[in-house]
């Protein structure tokens, strides 16, 4: 073995960054490590990278040496958890329709109280100008504040429900992705999640487009943060998700949690025909 083009014998040789190493003249490809952040998307912040109209991005939030993707999109006037990532594979499961992660919106409507006939019909399906939406699993929180739960992610897909049942919505916050909640993660604020919160997306993603396993989330663990998928979201948006697992690491306020080992190394996200319609736009 040589490191930067020496000769090594000592196990405990340090490799600095940028050294070459080397195993029979041939050169060793050092694993990447993946990134995932919790971000709390404020109004008037745009889902992308960057903005050919000057506005304020999401990624701008981080100031991030490192080249981050959102993971999906959220309208520039909802709020709430969206993440960020460089791991394009696990980007494409997570919010692509076809892996079914659950994703839960809390809207205040206009012309409350939401009655039970509405309640019905947003559980049941939607007729849209693009189709019928999917079953929901929707609660009525108080007389104007909904919490839905969704597997699939049309363009502002929430709002147009809401108006279909003739209560257009006037705020609307994600509370939740897939096993992580927001919790008390502060508008604007940001942080990194652990390896084992990364795992835990990762399990939620592995659903009905891979081995047809369980589509539901995975439970989370951390002792604060995103709860597992049985467990509604708080009304009050407190922190969530206990597991069996140690502390997530933080590089932001305590928020959104889940559970466990980071993902191996994946192009950056690609555009499918689901992204192009504007996906998780809600």
């Amino acid at each position: 073995m040589s490191v930067a083009g020496e000769p090594v014998t000592d196990p405990a040789r340090q490799v600095a960054a940028g050294e070459l190493v080397a195993v029979d003249g041939r050169p060793v490809a050092l694993p990447v490590e993946r990134v995932v952040y919790a971000v709390n998307k404020p109004a008037g912040v745009v889902s992308s990278a960057r903005d050919p109209q000057g506005r304020r991005t999401v990624v701008s939030l981080l100031g991030a040496d490192r080249r981050l993707y959102p993971v999906g999109r959220l309208d520039i006037d909802t709020t709430g958890l969206i993440l960020l990532t460089d791991d394009g594979e696990l980007a494409h499961r997570l919010t692509h329709p076809s892996f079914e992660v659950p994703k839960t919106y809390r809207a205040t409507v206009a012309n409350p109280p939401v009655g039970e006939r509405a309640l019905r019909a947003l559980r049941a399906g939607i007729e849209l100008e693009d189709g019928r939406t999917a079953p929901a699993r929707v609660r009525r929180l108080a007389p104007d504040v909904l919490e839905l739960t969704l597997r699939e992610g049309r363009k502002r897909q929430v709002r147009r429900m809401c108006r279909a049942v003739g209560h257009p919505v006037q705020r609307l916050e994600r509370v939740r992705f897939g096993p992580l909640e927001l919790g008390a993660l502060a508008p604007g604020a940001y942080r990194r999640l652990s390896p084992s919160e990364v795992a835990a997306l990762a399990r939620a993603a592995s659903g009905r487009a891979g081995a047809r396993g369980a589509s539901g989330p995975a439970a989370a663990s951390g002792p604060a943060g995103a709860r597992g998928a049985s467990a509604p979201a708080a009304a009050s948006g407190r922190a969530g998700a206990r597991g069996a697992s140690g502390p997530a690491a933080a590089s932001g306020p305590a928020g959104a949690r889940g559970a466990a080992g980071a993902p191996a190394p994946t192009p950056a996200p690609r555009r499918t025909r689901a992204d192009a319609g504007g996906r998780t736009g809600l």
